[in-house]
């Protein structure tokens, strides 16, 4: 999987759990759950559900490197290209 089809299930995902979300307008170097009021359980979700996505396991000693869409792209790509 390219890093730019891992970047559209990202956004596909994110958008599952907050639609009010526009996917176009993500600021990626700002804070996921400040940046569009995402609580730690709609975070939890979304983790899971990119876990359940790519067939992954995402420990929650991760989470820190998860922070702003940048990072959780980073992780997943890294991740899936390991």
């Amino acid at each position: 999987m390219t890093p730019a089809e891992i970047q559209i299930a990202l956004k596909e995902e994110l958008h599952r759990i907050a639609p009010d979300i526009e996917v176009t307008e993500i600021d990626p170097a700002a804070d996921l759950r400040e940046e569009f009021d995402i609580d730690s359980i709609d975070f939890l979700t979304l983790v899971t559900a990119l876990g359940k996505r790519f067939n992954l396991a995402m420990p929650e000693a991760d989470y820190a490197h998860m922070g702003t869409f940048n990072d959780l792209l980073t992780y997943l790509v890294g991740s899936l290209h390991k």
